[in-house]
């Protein structure tokens, strides 16, 4: 990869999910990307993870803790007062599978509460220090993540405002925020600026086209722009490209000529 080139991560929660887990990878390496991440691999064994990581060589950016009880609509447990141990049992299961095949980052994925609950905020807080807690031991981060009220009509975190007072409210060095453009542009837009005044407290930046979420080259957002002058502004890591793709992953995939233009004949 040559040097000052966008770093794009292939998430597999939505890309080629007609695949194994471990094929999935393969896939993405094939497809070019430097780096993977996914939603919930907990049905896939540990070491067919590994082996698919160690043979492609590449990383795996982030997984998401449990979201409890999907059939009844949950969508994570951590700020639901009353699941606190449950809540605690999926930060240890998701910490665990990230050690094992060396993941660097654990959303831990809130659920639906009030935003404005006392009670909702002070299990959310308390359940995110256990986790940093944890992380430390293992050398992890634990992201957290607003999702828009379109898409999660009811979760507890929705805003980037929101995202910042929690982590300030932990203040543990290692809880850092995800930056999903898709999710931030339909709440506030100004991606550049709020980019930038959250910038310290930004652990993993993702991206999808506004207002369908598909294929990052078209609609609202310019992200061949976005993401460069993120990068400028001192940003390392990767881009994790979680979309939902038209039609198939492999159809779709014309938009990465916009990062890595094929080599001239």
């Amino acid at each position: 990869m040559l040097s000052g080139m966008i770093k794009l991560s292939a998430n597999l929660g939505f890309l080629w999910t007609e695949l194994s887990l471990p094929d999935a990878i393969r896939a993405a390496k094939a497809a070019g990307f430097q780096a993977v991440e996914c939603h919930w691999p907990y049905a896939t064994s540990v070491d067919a993870v590994k082996a698919a990581l160690d043979e492609t060589e590449l990383p795996m950016l982030g997984l998401n803790t449990q979201r409890g009880d999907v059939a009844n609509g949950d969508n994570g447990v951590a700020a639901l007062v009353g699941r606190e141990t449950e809540a605690k049992q999926y930060i240890d299961e998701a910490i665990a599978y990230a050690t094992e095949i060396h993941c660097e980052n654990i959303h831990v994925m809130a659920g639906f509460s009030s935003s404005t609950d006392q009670h909702a905020q002070d299990t959310f807080a308390s359940n995110l220090r256990y986790a940093t807690q944890v992380a430390a031991t293992h050398g992890k981060t634990i992201l957290i993540e607003p999702l828009n009220q379109h898409d999660a009509p009811g979760y507890h975190l929705s805003t980037l405002e929101d995202a910042v007072a929690i982590v300030q409210r932990v203040a543990e060095p290692n809880l850092k925020i995800m930056f999903d453009c898709y999710h931030l542009q339909i709440v506030g837009g100004d991606l550049l600026r709020r980019y930038e005044q959250a910038a310290k407290l930004i652990g993993h930046v993702q991206f999808a086209s506004v207002p369908d979420r598909a294929e990052p080259n078209a609609g609202e957002v310019n992200y061949r722009w976005l993401l460069n002058e993120i990068k400028s502004l001192g940003y390392a890591g990767y881009f994790g490209a979680e979309y939902k793709p038209q039609t198939t992953t492999d159809a779709g995939l014309a938009w990465l000529a916009d990062y890595y233009p094929p080599p001239s004949s």
